[in-house]
């Protein structure tokens, strides 16, 4: 039996070959359409979804995962480890490490020799990812709970996370980014880049071009600046925008020294609220 199990949510957007190499457990988020709940990346996938969104009419929404779904991914992986360590995204956008929580305590009374803690990353997407990935691999060379906790909060402080929205629409009609309502009111043509900082746990608008090639360009100065000359780990994430996504990643290969390149689809618990078309980045130094 190995020490460590890691349990995260859907957010984190991990390929599945990662899930099985870390034998990661994903507990999905759901997604509401015409009245019925779908597992994300489960009962319904992105490109479903994002297809749905793009007709701009009875638009989804979004629920988050219960207590009920996390404590049986406790109970599964607790079988597994001595201790399981569920990393979840921000709290200050999600219930999810709320009901994370609940379903720590819940296990102490149903499964007491189980070890259980929730890690709030203060982050989401690709960056999410890469702390779970980076956790996950811990405690896979068989480091013990504090080992992987310490190491998914070393991962807080390096990565990045910026994303390129295709229009504001789906933002502004949900009100769920500071300022994004104000954007709207002023400029309907924009493609705004947002960033999500892990030291705040929030996402905030960093600039707001007009063109496509224009918000990438910036997205790609901004790394410039943090990365410089280091060796970097991307991953580049879109919202049924495969192709473009291939060219993103293309010109970061061409510009940076990687380390690795990967492509997901975004999470469409996340795309709900930014809508199709959306280009994003996660990146960290070695």
């Amino acid at each position: 039996m190995r020490k460590v199990a890691v349990v995260t949510d859907s957010v984190s957007c991990l390929p599945q070959e990662i899930l099985e190499k870390y034998d990661i457990c994903v507990v999905p988020l759901e997604i509401v359409y015409e009245g019925r709940s779908y597992r994300d990346g489960v009962d319904i996938t992105p490109n479903e979804v994002y297809k749905i969104m793009r007709k701009k009419e009875n638009l989804p929404t979004t629920s988050t995962a219960s207590a009920g779904d996390f404590l049986n991914a406790y109970r599964q992986m607790s079988e597994r480890a001595e201790s399981v360590l569920c990393i979840t995204l921000t709290s200050l956008q999600s219930k999810t490490f709320e009901a994370a929580s609940t379903a720590r305590e819940i296990a102490r009374e149903e499964i007491p020799e189980a070890n259980i803690e929730v890690f709030d990353s203060r982050s989401v997407a690709g960056a999410l990812g890469f702390i779970v990935r980076e956790a996950a691999r811990v405690a896979s060379d068989g480091g013990g709970l504090t080992e992987t906790i310490d190491r998914a909060r070393e991962m807080m402080g390096k990565v990045n996370f910026l994303a390129m929205l295709d229009t504001l629409y789906y933002l502004a009609r949900l009100g769920r980014i500071a300022r994004a309502a104000a954007w709207v009111g002023s400029v309907l043509d924009m493609k705004p880049v947002l960033e999500h900082n892990p030291a705040i746990g929030e996402t905030m608008p960093v600039a707001r071009p007009r063109t496509k090639r224009r918000a990438v360009e910036r997205m790609l100065k901004i790394m410039a600046d943090r990365m410089g000359d280091s060796r970097v780990h991307v991953v580049v994430q879109h919202a049924d925008e495969m192709e473009e996504a291939k060219k993103l990643a293309a010109e970061i290969e061409s510009r940076f020294k990687c380390v690795e390149m990967s492509i997901t689809e975004f999470a469409p618990v996340m795309g709900v609220h930014t809508g199709p078309g959306l280009l994003a980045i996660g990146f960290y130094a070695d």
